[in-house]
């Protein structure tokens, strides 16, 4: 048996026999623009939020985690992403089955509207919602009258 020796790949940014960059053009740019927002949205924060809690003694970080409003927060938001997730876990593979098995009319359009969060960012949508539920725009001026309140508070906006 012979053995086939393959030619080591070449590096990143290097030139093809022909010549060419084997590297998309403007990588390096958009790398770098990717990741100054990622420090500045992510990591920055992030780093406050450790720092900020590495002043404080083992008492005290007790005292703030365990709050009954922290542990209320905590029921909220893994109960609700419990409920969320089943609820996710139900009407996709509903949703699935229906668009693999049948054909209908409109079945495109449910296909898009399937693919629309891959394609919407979570967070311009999480920037955007607050801004529809206020009370001077969207379906917030006309839920106000019905007693909603919520909507135009501070926490809203």
């Amino acid at each position: 048996m012979s053995a086939v020796v393959l030619p080591a790949p070449a590096a990143v940014g290097a030139k093809s026999a022909s010549g060419a960059r084997k590297v998309l053009p403007g990588f390096n740019l958009t790398l770098g623009y990717t990741l100054v927002y990622l420090s500045l949205i992510v990591l920055i924060p992030l780093s406050a939020l450790v720092l900020k809690s590495l002043t404080l003694t083992w008492e005290q970080f007790y005292a703030a985690i365990s709050s009954p409003r922290v542990l209320a927060s905590y029921r909220l938001t893994f109960g609700a992403s419990l409920i969320a997730a089943l609820v996710n876990v139900f009407a996709g593979l509903l949703v699935a089955w229906v668009l693999v098995r049948y054909r209908f009319p409109g079945k495109r359009v449910v296909d898009a509207l399937v693919d629309l969060p891959f394609a919407l960012p979570t967070a311009v949508a999480a920037s955007r919602s607050p801004r529809c539920w206020r009370a001077t725009a969207g379906s917030g001026s006309t839920s106000s009258p019905w007693g909603s309140r919520w909507r135009s508070t501070p926490m809203a906006s």
